[in-house]
């Protein structure tokens, strides 16, 4: 039985995130990590979502090509993982295991950090094919 608890999420993600290559490690250990159930529906107010199960994970921040010495952080970036949306997408296509289907979401979410756009982030994200 694979574990799906918030804590085995959160396990996964950090392990993901200390995997990074050497460029990309200390400037992702500055974004705060947060596992959720679902995401508020602030949130999805905001990126006009009404289905929860469409988000399975969220970069809340500035991207690093944009910030500027001149930006006033209004708090940490931070990286959202949302794990009933994780699991439903997980049950629904069967074909992958949890534990690698947590670590493309938090890749994905922390490639928006980098500066990276869903369409950049889709051109070499060969996971859908």
């Amino acid at each position: 039985m694979q574990d799906s608890s918030l804590s085995h999420f959160e396990t996964i993600a950090r392990r993901t995130v200390a995997t990074l290559p050497a460029p990309f490690a200390a400037p992702a250990r500055e974004v705060a990590l947060r596992v959720a159930d679902w995401p508020s529906r602030d949130m999805l107010r905001d990126l006009g979502m009404d289905d929860p199960h469409g988000l399975t994970g969220l970069y809340e921040g500035i991207p690093m090509t944009e910030k500027s010495v001149w930006d006033v952080p209004l708090g940490p970036d931070t990286v959202w993982l949302f794990r009933g949306p994780i699991l439903a997408e997980w049950r629904e296509r069967g074909d992958v295991d949890l534990d690698d289907l947590i670590a493309h979401v938090v890749i994905h979410e922390f490639a928006h950090h980098f500066g990276w756009s869903d369409a950049d982030i889709a051109a070499i994200d060969r996971w859908w094919e």
